[in-house]
């Protein structure tokens, strides 16, 4: 095996050819002095300079749109308000309204506060018991009311609210309405249909220096208020003559004993039954709930 190995060693071809690799063995020898050179893609810039790079590409659009917005909400002549449209009213007229509100025409729809619109209608028209104002795009403005709602009424200028009654001549005076919250909101010529006439006999009643005219409306009111819609119709006058003397006076000349302003839910409820069980009575006392009575026929 040694024998062999030698032999070829010394009669055998080199491995290498000394004349160098045969040609299309192998690439092509670059030539001398010149190097191959490859383009590179152009590199962003680094650290610092780089992320000011991405901020101005993100922001670019966004400040184009942005810019664009402003100048169709506030400069251009497409969203600006061109009508008001109120719904809602009763008494009010559609006039008054749209006075109080005092939404320019022709300004830019979006610089209408309809908070601020509400706040100038409700100061203005205390008939309003709320007011709901919004803006409808592109061109408008809606404004939805609701007026407050008499429970009572007294005569405007007389002492005790009921100014001698209607039977005494006094139809041509004016009527104060007050709502179920105690508030005084408007006049009428007429005495409202169904609304009762709230008088306030307080002279010479400790009650009338104990809690005064306002507290004493206010429970007379809280009384109304919970009467069934029936009871209300016939009512004609709530006569207060101390806190724990209310009385209803209704058509056909029955009497109601309420009592205090306290319970009068409970009153209520238990009046309506004793007015079925007791048809005929032209006297109900509820001023106890518990144990309602009835007489007279």
């Amino acid at each position: 095996m040694a024998g062999r190995t030698a032999a070829a060693g010394r009669g055998g071809r080199d491995q290498r050819d000394p004349r160098g690799p045969v040609a299309g063995s192998g690439p092509p020898p670059a030539p001398p002095g010149r190097w191959l050179r490859r383009r590179r893609a152009p590199r962003l810039p680094e650290g610092r300079g780089r992320r000011r790079l991405l901020l101005a590409l993100a922001l670019g659009p966004a400040l184009l749109i942005g810019g664009l917005a402003l100048w169709l909400l506030y400069g251009s002549a497409w969203l600006r308000v061109e009508s008001v449209t109120v719904t809602g009213q009763r008494v009010l007229t559609e006039r008054q309204i749209l006075d109080a509100a005092d939404v320019p025409l022709g300004e830019p729809l979006v610089s209408v506060d309809p908070g601020e619109v509400e706040r100038r209608l409700l100061e203005a028209l205390p008939r309003i018991g709320s007011v709901e104002a919004a803006r409808s795009w592109p061109h408008g403005v809606e404004l939805t009311v609701t007026e407050r709602k008499a429970v009572v009424v007294m005569v405007q200028d007389a002492e005790n609210g009921e100014g001698g009654g209607d039977e005494d001549g006094t139809r041509g005076r004016r009527y104060a309405e007050v709502d179920g919250e105690g508030v005084l909101f408007g006049t009428v010529a007429e005495r409202p249909a169904g609304v009762p006439l709230l008088a306030l006999d307080l002279a010479g009643s400790p009650s009338g220096s104990r809690f005064g005219p306002e507290k004493m409306r206010e429970e007379a009111v809280g009384v109304a208020a919970a009467l069934p819609e029936r009871v209300r119709r016939d009512t004609r006058t709530i006569r207060v003559r101390s806190y724990d003397s209310i009385t209803l006076e209704m058509s056909g000349g029955r009497t109601v004993v309420w009592g205090s302003g306290e319970d009068s839910d409970a009153k209520a409820r238990s009046l309506t039954l004793l007015m079925k069980a007791a048809d005929g009575a032209e006297r109900f006392d509820v001023s106890v709930p518990g144990t309602p009575a009835a007489s007279g026929s």
